[in-house]
């Protein structure tokens, strides 16, 4: 059977850190280690982490060097050592058989990576039209802007909060995650790994926070959501969509 890591990036997530924690010693396999990705939260984030590792060893603090979601997965994916890589957000919770379902659908050689269907849930609401549409968003956007990777290769464009996942190998043979890039950076990965096979959203869901939205309102979030992945379709810089695209803790 193969083995999964699962890395999860973080910047004062002292909020969700523990409950997402928490939510992974429930997972059923286990995964080969979980590895905390931290690039100097200034909150409690490191030290609640630490809290929890002191009775469950698979999971592990790296300190980053430098800030910024690619560089702090690229850093911890370096001292993986699972054959699959999963991606994490500090606010997604996970089936307790996601790593089943991550592993059978890697079983299929024609897949290259995958990802969850994400539900946006709050404490007041769940964001039932907003989840809809970033559904919606992964056939879409490769339809409007990669039309021959959507059709010839099975391209989809999955985002961070879908839970990425994808084989170790292939994950450095494409190079990893820009370094650089600020926003966008899973759906310019899954881009160069449709090389090795297309890209599967199986059909579970996972749950993400939807403070986002609870900030910004319905209708301003959705409209920087559709702007962004619109701009970023045709060419406009990650550096400059990411002023549009504040930390919200």
């Amino acid at each position: 059977m193969l083995n999964v890591s699962i890395i999860i990036p973080t910047l004062n997530e002292e909020r969700d850190l523990p409950r997402t924690l928490r939510q992974l010693r429930r997972l059923c396999p286990e995964p080969v280690e979980v590895l905390v990705a931290d690039a100097g939260s200034t909150d409690q984030t490191v030290r609640l982490a630490k809290a929890v590792q002191q009775d469950y060893p698979r999971l592990r603090v790296v300190a980053c060097p430098r800030v910024g979601r690619s560089r702090q997965m690229n850093h911890a994916a370096r001292q993986a050592k699972g054959d699959i890589l999963c991606f994490l957000h500090a606010d997604t919770a996970l089936p307790d058989d996601a790593l089943s379902v991550i592993e059978r659908t890697l079983r299929d050689p024609r897949t290259a990576a995958g990802g969850f269907i994400s539900i946006m849930r709050g404490p007041a609401k769940t964001r039932w039209l907003t989840s809809f549409h970033n559904y919606i968003k992964t056939y879409y956007a490769p339809l409007l802007f990669r039309p021959y990777l959507f059709f010839a290769k099975g391209a989809r464009l999955l985002f961070g909060d879908q839970v990425i996942f994808c084989r170790r190998e292939q994950f450095w043979a494409v190079g990893g995650y820009t370094d650089d890039m600020p926003i966008m950076e899973e759906a310019d990965l899954l881009l160069r790994l449709v090389q090795f096979g297309r890209i599967r959203q199986v059909n579970r869901v996972v749950e993400s926070s939807d403070r986002r939205v609870a900030k910004w309102g319905f209708w301003k979030a959705n409209g920087i959501f559709l702007a962004i992945g619109f701009l970023w379709g045709i060419g406009y810089p990650p550096e400059k969509l990411k002023r549009w695209y504040d930390d919200i803790r």
